[in-house]
């Protein structure tokens, strides 16, 4: 298993925005063709503006065949045409991360 961990950091003001057309565009077609969203966070100490959501994929192939498959869907095209008028990304990290032998999920 790994998991997908994503930061997105904003410019002040522009998060409560991007957060409602996530909500209305990209969230259905997300918990559709991605699978099991293990959160989904914004930060309210520390450093703020930010939104932190986390997805399992049983493997790297996996994350991709999902991936591609939402990247089809003409709704995400307009996800993230929408996305691009709001101009309020500071920032977009990507990590994926595997289990330790220790903490395997059951």
């Amino acid at each position: 298993m790994i998991v997908d961990i994503r930061t997105y950091k904003f410019q002040p003001g522009k998060m409560g925005a991007w957060l409602k057309l996530y909500e209305e565009l990209a969230w259905p077609l997300q918990k559709k063709h991605l699978g099991e969203c293990l959160g989904f966070y914004t930060t309210i100490e520390g450093e703020l503006h930010q939104v932190v959501h986390i997805w399992r994929y049983q493997s790297q192939a996996d994350r991709e065949a999902r991936r591609n498959a939402m990247a089809k869907e003409p709704g995400w095209a307009q996800f993230l045409a929408e996305t691009a008028k709001l101009d309020g990304f500071l920032s977009m990290e990507n990590k994926l991360a595997r289990e330790t032998p220790f903490f395997a999920a059951k």
